[in-house]
């Protein structure tokens, strides 16, 4: 799965209008409840895998629902302004958004679009050029006081938010040095308790703004976290030394994984749960229904825990074992879906994102740098990808072909045309051809050596000696399995043009926090590793690759760096060009800064004997957890 998203996120890599990192892998409810915009209660189907139900049946009070966790995906921060090294969606979307509600949320059910029913803000309005934004909440959202959440919450989390990325931009997974969220903000007021009003110092693309940035911000209560000590008394957030200090102390909290189901400090909760139970050790945490939440949910909310697995087998087992109610079918199990069927109601379809090999540009090992710059090479590795061979053997058929950036599936106005056209065909000819035409002596099966140093158009290229070998790391996550099978094949089909690739075994938490290049641990292990394959990455509604392959990006894995790619996403975030994302997306996918993967049905299986709205269910595929609108039928 892959890294999560209001921007990015990293997800094993989420959809809050956020980016994120991940590992790969409906109807009315009555009474006080309501359902997502969208959701008509007649299932979902005709696209994925399986379908989702109609809603169905009255719910059953005091069951707790037993969830599944892909294994090494635990939540590792609870504050909700999330360090880039914490950026998972499973710490963002299935944890502290239970916890604290967006400002915007994304998707309904897999429509890459915003729920204004589950947004706490009303749609933004435009003005002044595109340079400012007035904001209005909804009063139905309160704190554990009774107090509705308010203009001066939001103010909160922006000023702690700007001292938190003068600090160390990496306090921030999804800031961008100058762009966006808080750096374009110049003014930032509260006329009354339910308004905000933004100014940035210039026109953005409102599309983008709304959907990218003004869904990274998760409201906090002012009235009971605005100090810099446990028993401090509270401060003036908007002076700059007070934000410092309540974001030491609040961060400071958030590091004592021990006491997030004790410190008073994450009890005042606007969002739907509070946590009861968290394990650090083996990552099981239970949170129960927030009696002061004022948003939408099914007539009786249920309880959750959330169960660590140890791998995927030990998953399905338990799916198999009916010990699960919601639960994910890894894709080495699909030939077995017939064996959960009286069972479970089966969906998958991939996450909006995208799944990559991730390669350094800064690692100096073995000239890894220079080699890894040369777009030929680039080419050369995308050539010996079979995507179509891929799905067939390793998805068994659940799955999609992508070559770029942003997927066809889900389905996106921003999908360039060649979105699922490979640019560069599997091909070890092709890949043969490319080296040989560049100066490389191919030698298949054995090592292929730089023998025509030099810069011109037939040699290797500035900076690789002659005589430097084509060898290198390849660092992976074992969760989901799928991810070894791939790099394992391409190992096979690189070593027949003499391209050594060294497979190394990682798990995702301990790559995003040390191999991330932006971040302190990241460069301190820069020149550990060539290539990595996590996941990949659940991407925004608004499908730019700002953070992610401009030259700043706070996600920018690898230093990836090209003029012309940040033009373009620069294009996209600040013009009013409806087709620039694509044009971007587009150029990306031609020039791979990364290698580009087929994406793989995200599978989740619940309980015949749960309901609820439709789209809670097919937002899964998503990483999003929606649990509140999920019951178990009387």
């Amino acid at each position: 799965m892959k890294f999560a998203r209001k921007a990015p996120v990293f997800a094993a890599l989420a959809t809050t209008s956020v980016l994120l990192l991940a590992a790969c892998g409906g109807g009315s409810s009555g009474g006080s409840s309501s359902t997502s915009s969208g959701s008509s209660g007649t299932g979902i189907s005709g696209s994925g895998f399986g379908s989702v139900p109609a809603q169905s049946g009255e719910p059953k009070a005091g069951q707790t629902i037993n969830i599944a966790q892909q294994p090494n995906t635990a939540p590792t921060w609870i504050f909700p302004v999330i360090p880039a090294a914490n950026s998972s969606v499973y710490t963002a979307y299935d944890f502290i958004n239970l916890m604290w509600r967006p400002l915007y949320w994304s998707p309904v059910g897999t429509e890459q679009k915003i729920d204004p029913t589950l947004s706490i803000g009303n749609t933004p309005v435009w003005s002044n050029g595109d340079k400012t934004v007035k904001l209005t909440l909804k009063t139905n959202y309160k704190w554990p006081n009774g107090q509705a959440v308010t203009s001066k919450d939001v103010l909160f989390f922006f000023d702690v938010l700007k001292a938190a990325v003068k600090e160390n931009p990496s306090n921030f997974g999804n800031y961008t040095a100058g762009l966006g969220i808080p750096d374009q903000v110049t003014s930032i007021t509260a006329p009354n308790a339910t308004t905000v009003q933004m100014t940035l110092n210039k026109a953005v693309n409102p599309v983008w703004f709304d959907f990218n940035e003004l869904g990274l911000i998760n409201p906090m209560p002012a009235y009971a976290w605005s100090k810099t000590s446990a028993n401090g008394k509270i401060v003036d957030f908007t002076k700059p030394a007070n934000a410092k200090a309540i974001y030491d102390f609040l961060a400071a909290q958030s590091k004592k994984v021990t006491e997030y189901t004790t410190n008073p400090l994450w009890k005042v909760t606007d969002g739907p749960y509070n946590l009861t139970k968290y394990n650090n050790t083996t990552g099981e945490y239970a949170m129960t229904p927030s009696t002061n939440y004022g948003g939408p949910h099914a007539k009786i909310v249920s309880p959750f825990d959330a169960l660590p697995f140890t791998s995927d087998d030990a998953e399905w087992n338990a799916v198999k074992a009916g010990k699960v109610d919601i639960g994910y079918m890894p894709q080495v199990d699909v030939p077995q879906k017939d064996s959960i069927a009286s069972t479970y109601n089966t969906y998958g379809i991939p996450g909006f994102g995208f799944s990559y090999i991730v390669y350094n540009f800064a690692d100096k090992t073995g000239d890894f740098n220079n080699i890894i710059k040369q777009l030929y090479f680039r080419q050369a590795i995308a050539h010996l990808q079979d995507e179509k061979g891929i799905i067939n053997a390793f998805f068994h058929g659940a799955g999609t072909e992508a070559y770029g950036p942003v997927p066809s599936v889900p389905k996106s106005p921003y999908a360039p045309a060649n979105a699922t056209t490979a640019p560069y065909p599997f091909s070890v000819d092709a890949a043969s051809s490319l080296l040989k035409n560049h100066g490389w002596k191919v030698n298949p099966g054995g090592t292929s050596v730089c023998q025509n140093a030099g810069s011109g158009a037939n040699q290797c290229g500035p900076g690789i000696p002659a005589g430097t070998k084509l060898a290198f790391n390849l660092i992976y996550g074992t969760s989901p399995a799928t991810i070894g099978q791939q790099v394992t094949d391409l190992a096979s089909q690189a070593k027949k043009v003499g391209i050594n690739i060294h497979l190394q075994t990682s798990n995702f938490n301990f790559m995003i926090a040390n191999y991330l290049n932006p971040t302190p641990a990241g460069k301190k292990n820069i020149n550990k590793w060539a290539m990595q394959d996590f996941g990949g990455f659940s991407i925004a509604t608004y499908p730019t690759m700002n953070e992610i392959f401009n030259t700043p990006g706070s996600f920018n894995i690898g230093s990836y760096s090209d003029p012309k790619a940040d033009q373009l996403i620069k294009n996209s975030t600040t013009g009013s060009n409806a087709d620039a994302v694509s044009q971007e997306s587009g150029y990306l996918t031609a020039q791979q800064p990364g290698l580009f993967q087929a994406l793989q049905d995200n599978i989740y299986v619940w309980k015949k004997t749960m309901s609820g709205n439709p789209n809670a269910y097919a937002s899964l595929t998503q990483f999003q957890f929606q649990i509140e609108y999920m019951y178990f039928k009387k």
